[in-house]
């Protein structure tokens, strides 16, 4: 890589602290300063691989195992609570730890999430506990949309659904995206995080309309406005995916340091559990209209 590069120097893990909030919106992204020096692509064409350079620096590769690893210990801890949920809807005796594990799962999931954004250089370490906390979380409110609908509804199987829509809808981002079919530009990266920020600004007015015994319009009605909005969102947040392909590919031109495969990983997760949150809110407001 060319020594021009600002990326090359000491400032680069300064230049992904800077940035590292943005992947509590939708993922690790990267704003356009990350390309200074780089083609259209954000790749430098002198870049070379090897096994010395996978293991000092940031590779594709690299980050998808530790993808594979995270997203395996989501599902571990999802287990859990689903299997603890599952079993009290059978016996009629709730665990007394469920709702207290799903509860810090989501609470400790965001503050771990929060300490890998301004700390980057963290995410060996919090990348995995993000993980399972979000697993405790996603596990009992699983269980709880699974339990919502019965067999005749059509929709018992809500889970399985939104598990294969956000598999296939992760899968179809990355085919965009390698195939060049949608080029992650300046313009398009300013969009997503723009709509980003508009997703996340109404979420939390919504909360803060709820603590007032209010509700945002439209926001969680099954009426066609609402499964707009809930359509919209899910685009929003697929489009993140592509955000974090570019970080991934970026980040690897650039050799950035080998524990940016894991921030590369965490910010992947946190678009994933997202979208297939996303993806179960949308699939019960079809039911309900």
């Amino acid at each position: 890589m060319r020594s021009s590069n600002p990326a090359m120097n000491e400032s680069a893990m300064d230049r992904i602290r800077q940035q590292a909030s943005l992947a509590t919106a939708g993922g690790a992204a990267a704003d356009a300063r990350f390309g200074a020096g780089l083609d259209q692509r954000g790749l430098d064409l002198e870049t070379t691989g090897g096994p010395k350079e996978a293991a000092l620096h940031m590779t594709v590769g690299g980050t998808a195992v530790k993808s594979l690893i995270t997203l395996a210990i989501v599902v571990a801890g999802a287990g859990l609570t689903w299997g603890a949920y599952m079993k009290g809807v059978q016996s009629g005796e709730t665990a007394g730890w469920l709702f207290p594990a799903m509860i810090g799962g989501a609470i400790g999931g965001l503050i771990f999430a929060i300490a890998t954004a301004f700390k980057p250089h963290w995410a060996p370490f919090t990348t995995p506990i993000y993980g399972l906390l979000q697993g405790l979380f996603l596990g009992g409110i699983s269980a709880m949309y699974q339990n919502s609908f019965t067999p005749e509804s059509g929709l018992n199987g809500i889970v399985a659904q939104a598990v294969l829509l956000t598999m296939g809808t992760a899968g179809g981002m990355f085919i965009l995206y390698a195939a060049r079919i949608i080029r992650v530009t300046d313009k398009l990266r300013a969009g997503i995080l723009i709509a980003t920020m508009g997703v996340l600004l109404a979420y939390v007015a919504s909360f803060v309309m709820s603590l007032f015994g209010a509700t945002m319009p439209y926001l969680h009605d099954s009426g066609p406005i609402g499964i707009g909005i809930s359509l919209v969102i899910v685009a929003v947040a697929a489009f993140n995916l592509l955000l974090d392909f570019d970080f991934i590919e970026r980040g690897t031109a650039m050799r950035l340091p080998k524990w940016a495969e894991w921030y590369g990983a965490f910010g992947l997760m946190v678009t994933l559990i997202w979208l297939y949150l996303e993806m179960l809110r949308l699939l019960a407001k079809l039911k309900n209209r």
